[in-house]
């Protein structure tokens, strides 16, 4: 049988370790060669396969590199299963334990998790909800989508998704308590009942409309966005709602936003993990997909 068109296997195993380290450097340290011979080994690829692999020289892939590199980590892990040798260690499927918040899980994550287990369907995949705090991490698992600010010291990470927030109600709370004219005024914040999150403080909102007001202080509370937003389609109150993580809550008629002027949030969803993961092909493999999936 002919393989013609078969890249050379040391050019597919260069660029799946750039892929994961995300630099040459340590990536030709890994393969113990020089740097100019991973450059070179990435270029004749890339020439083989007619599409650029990267897009900047922070190493990020572009979108046809991202959906080769799911075919050659899949293609590697079945040469390796099939190498004597090996055979017992293939027996042991890669298992990559992950930890997210609820309403992340079940918004963004589930809908998509059935493309990651075709492109994957060796990985053992074990999800845990962790605490949905601020910046909070849980511990025993590979990986970690963290809630926060961001500029972690304590992991390596990479941004998953930011978004905008804007306030909205019931549509029943609106017929009883509105309308609201933008929801901008010191006067119609006060009328409000507003829903409390520290993972949403309204002082973003409050900023926004130039009112010098502190956070309330009163009112319902709740410590996970799903939450949050099922109180205010149970008319609670008013509650803040990110647009994209509130989509499901807009979109059935559950929620009405009270303005057309969305600002942005300073909390973001970021994958987390320790230094050395990555190292792991089914680490890194989750990391690119589920960045490609939600960019």
């Amino acid at each position: 049988m002919a393989l013609l068109h078969i890249p050379p296997i040391q050019c597919l195993l260069t660029f799946e370790a750039v892929a994961r380290l995300r630099h040459a450097g340590r990536a030709a340290d890994e393969l113990c060669v020089t740097a100019s011979a991973v450059s070179h080994r990435i270029r004749q690829l890339e020439a083989h396969v007619g599409f650029k692999l990267f897009g900047r020289g922070d190493f990020s892939l572009t979108a046809d590199g991202a959906a080769y590199l799911a075919n050659v980590r899949v293609g590697l892990a079945a040469l390796q299963q099939a190498t004597p040798g090996s055979r017992d260690a293939a027996l042991r499927a890669p298992r990559l334990s992950v930890a997210v918040t609820p309403t992340f899980s079940r918004q963004f994550l589930m809908p998509r998790l059935e493309l990651f287990r075709n492109i994957y369907p060796d990985i053992e995949l074990a999800l845990h909800v962790s605490i949905p705090l601020l910046d909070v991490t849980a511990e025993q698992t590979d990986l970690q989508v963290r809630y926060g600010i961001g500029a972690y010291a304590d992991c390596e990470h990479r941004l998953l998704i930011g978004e905008d927030v804007v306030p909205a109600c019931s549509p029943s709370y609106l017929n009883e308590f509105g309308p609201f004219d933008g929801f901008r005024t010191a006067a119609e914040i006060a009328s409000a009942r507003l829903i409390r999150s520290p993972l949403e403080p309204w002082s973003t909102w409050f900023a926004s409309c130039g009112i010098d007001q502190p956070e309330p202080h009163l009112g319902s509370q709740f410590n996970d966005l799903g939450l949050v937003y099922d109180a205010a389609a149970s008319g609670f109150g008013v509650a803040l709602v990110r647009q994209k993580l509130g989509a499901a809550w807009f979109e059935s008629g559950r929620l009405v936003a009270l303005s057309d002027r969305p600002v942005p949030s300073p909390h973001r969803h970021y994958i987390c993990w320790q230094p050395g993961t990555l190292e792991r092909w089914e680490c890194a493999a989750f990391v690119d997909w589920i960045v490609q999936t939600l960019h």
